[in-house]
């Protein structure tokens, strides 16, 4: 490597990967393929899990890894986006990646990715591909773990992690997300997403609609691949739930008896991302002689985190933030809410979004908590995509929300800081839920702890 192509410091190899992003997204494996090959093919020396899916794909992939971690495996885990830190996408043991070692990997990455732009006709690899080869030259030879958690970061088939022969494959669901890249019927993005569906390698979905799973049962008959599927070949019925703790009772074909396991994040939804990641659990255990006692997977589910979904930050006044960016999302958190909300509990709610996401759609998700909502703030953060507070009060106003419940916020640090102040001293059993996009969410959160503690002065 020549001394002139290598970055000394680690925020210029960052700087460097983000600039990136002016290629854009380019679906296709070509330039992935291109560098695996220069490399040797690291990629064939780890055994993953790959897991697709529209929404509870982070979930999912957290529970696994902290279940497989109680048991005593190494686990490596690649997901997007991140929160705060940009090392948060490929860990080891649940640890980020060093500074050094994703500077070394960045040099190197780099090299290559400029050969394969002036030496094909492919062009530079995407920000997300060097991202991608820089998580398998870490697992491969740095990390080395037991098994990779490994999130497609969009869609399936054409996604730059969709080069891996993984022990399993997971798609936990479809919606209507991506559609000017994945198409325009749900169809078509379950076509996309089934993409990672391999030859002989069992897959696993917690995708329920008889038109969609026609799309996997044809690609696994194509691939000769064993489907499971939830309330089919196993299942996960809630028992209890409440802030901050539900129980659920799991069933599969694999195990002769039912079980009961707590979960310590909020939502029905994630009972059903649970047992995704336990059914996973179940085929590795009957396939590839995995050792999980019950006592540790139970440990696992209950000690998983993830942050930003249904995430409690302050207790009292009581914020929870969601990176509810879909339609989907969107509907499952109106869905948790109205179970978890007391019935004397005021409902507050503050979004903001992207402006290329089905706002209007959105807004209409949340119909169910119209009675409960008090008041809905809408505000802009600083993002390229965002949209501004005017598009989306007109996304509300189209969703069906009267105006007089609306209110756009310009600034959201002023807003939650005065809301923190003023709810502190009224001793009030107001909730406050900030959601949208994941962007916002990660702002939100890295701001949170400032608020708190300027509140309390």
């Amino acid at each position: 490597m020549h001394a002139e192509a290598s970055f000394v410091e680690y925020k210029e190899a960052l700087d460097w990967l983000h600039g990136l992003l002016r290629f854009g997204q380019r679906p296709g494996l070509e330039r992935m393929q291109w560098v695996l090959e220069q490399l040797g093919h690291p990629e064939r020396r780890i055994p993953f899990i790959h897991v697709a899916g529209t929404n509870g794909k982070g979930s999912t992939c957290a529970f696994l890894t902290q279940m497989l971690m109680e048991a005593g495996y190494s686990v490596g885990t690649f997901t997007s986006p991140y929160l705060l830190d940009f090392r948060e996408r490929i860990r080891y043991n649940g640890s980020m990646i060093s500074e050094a070692d994703l500077l070394s990997l960045v040099n190197e990455v780099k090299v290559l990715s400029e050969r394969c732009e002036q030496e094909t006709d492919f062009g530079s690899p995407t920000e997300f591909e060097v991202i991608t080869l820089i998580a398998i030259l870490y697992f491969s030879r740095v990390a080395r773990p037991a098994v990779v958690v490994w999130e497609t970061g969009l869609g399936g088939r054409l996604d730059s992690t969709n080069v891996v022969l993984p022990l399993v494959s997971v798609i936990t669901n479809i919606g209507m997300d991506h559609t000017q890249v994945l198409g325009d019927t749900l169809q078509d993005i379950a076509r996309e997403k089934a993409g990672i569906i391999k030859p002989g390698v069992p897959v696993i979905t917690g995708e329920t609609r008889e038109e969609i799973l026609a799309v996997f049962k044809e690609r696994a008959r194509e691939t000769r691949s064993t489907l499971y599927s939830l309330h089919e070949h196993f299942f996960a019925e809630q028992v209890e739930e409440e802030l901050g703790q539900q129980r659920f009772r799991y069933g599969s074909i694999h195990r002769r008896d039912e079980s009961i396991y707590r979960l310590t994040m909020n939502g029905i939804h994630q009972t059903t991302n649970a047992a995704i990641a336990l059914m996973t659990i179940d085929v590795l255990r009957n396939y590839f002689s995995f050792l999980l006692e019950e006592e540790e997977i139970s440990r696992g589910l209950q000690q998983t985190r993830w942050p930003g979904r249904l995430e409690v930050v302050s207790p009292r006044p009581l914020v929870i933030l969601d990176g509810a960016h879909n339609q989907e999302g969107m509907e499952a958190l109106a869905k948790s809410l109205e179970r978890l909300l007391p019935n004397d509990a005021g409902l507050r709610l503050l979004f903001s979004g992207l402006a290329d996401k089905p706002l209007s759609e959105m807004a209409k998700a949340l119909a169910p908590l119209k009675e409960r909502i008090q008041s809905l703030y809408v505000t802009e953060f600083d993002f390229p995509r965002a949209a501004d507070a005017s598009t989306l009060r007109e996304a509300f106003l189209q969703g069906g929300w009267a105006e007089e419940n609306l209110e756009a916020v310009p600034d959201w640090q002023t807003f939650l800081l005065s809301w923190m102040r003023e709810k502190q001293s009224a001793k009030a059993d107001d909730w406050l839920v900030v959601c949208g996009s994941l962007y916002f969410i990660a702002q939100v959160r890295a701001f949170f702890p400032t608020t708190v503690e300027e509140a309390g002065e």
